[in-house]
């Protein structure tokens, strides 16, 4: 069969169009979850009214636990205690990189700069102020809250930012709905040192212990507990 020239090259741009749209089905996704104006992309959780809002967060010298505005700026911040957010975009596999602060933890209150980040809503990052702690337990920054102790104590001062990234694999399910494989933190590193490596979680944490799991989920800012303050939010999806 002969082809003229308009025919090879009909083909030959299907087969590239092909190749693209393959392509760009399997390439990551990134998306930013903090505007920096409001809290468009986020439903509140819990009783009250949002008292989230958004500037240049600093640690509070008159209240060194907490968190104040200290000017114009676009991080999010929660200044005392208020409602959590939850993400209308769901996720599956995916790394999360955020930027955190938090203020002064007073000893023996569990409150103080107490916060975390969820995946799916149920699978518990713990974000707390225990700056110099010679050995951190499982409700210390970096743990699977309840679950698993971070390798190290990686904290920075409180009212200095830190960067959390969290590499994460959502639980398997067959056709049935039967969970074939347990959610996973490949891994988490905290202000660039590795706090969990490999680990297997097989339900919710804490409070979310015995919650329905999913193929997909929000991500979670847990704002109940105490000061805190966000920014740079992404989330990278991986098929």
């Amino acid at each position: 069969m002969n082809f003229n020239s308009r025919s090879v090259m009909a083909v030959l741009l299907s087969l590239a169009a092909a190749v693209q749209m393959a392509s760009g089905a399997d390439s990551p996704k990134t998306v930013s979850l903090i505007n920096g104006k409001d809290l468009t992309g986020w439903k509140t959780v819990g009783r009250g009214t949002s008292e989230w809002t958004f500037g240049k967060a600093a640690m509070d010298p008159d209240a060194p636990a907490k968190l104040k505005v200290a000017g114009p700026g676009e991080d999010l911040i929660n200044t005392n205690r208020t409602v959590n957010l939850s993400s209308e975009a769901v996720f599956g596999d995916c790394i999360v990189e955020v930027e955190f602060m938090v203020g002064k933890s007073t000893p023996g209150n569990g409150t103080d700069s107490n916060s975390g980040l969820k995946m799916m809503n149920i699978y518990e990052i713990q974000i707390f102020d225990n700056y110099g702690k010679e050995k951190p337990g499982k409700t210390d920054c970096g743990a699977v809250y309840s679950e698993t102790a971070p390798l190290v104590n990686a904290c920075k001062k409180p009212g200095e930012w830190q960067s959390l990234m969290i590499d994460f694999r959502a639980p398997r399910f067959d056709e049935a709905g039967k969970k074939t494989a347990n959610a996973k933190f490949v891994k988490v590193t905290l202000n660039g040192q590795v706090v969990q490596d490999n680990v297997e979680i097989a339900h919710g944490t804490n409070v979310s212990r015995n919650a329905k799991e999913h193929p997909t989920g929000p991500i979670y800012l847990q704002g109940d507990h105490g000061s805190v303050a966000f920014r740079n939010l992404k989330v990278t999806t991986l098929n």
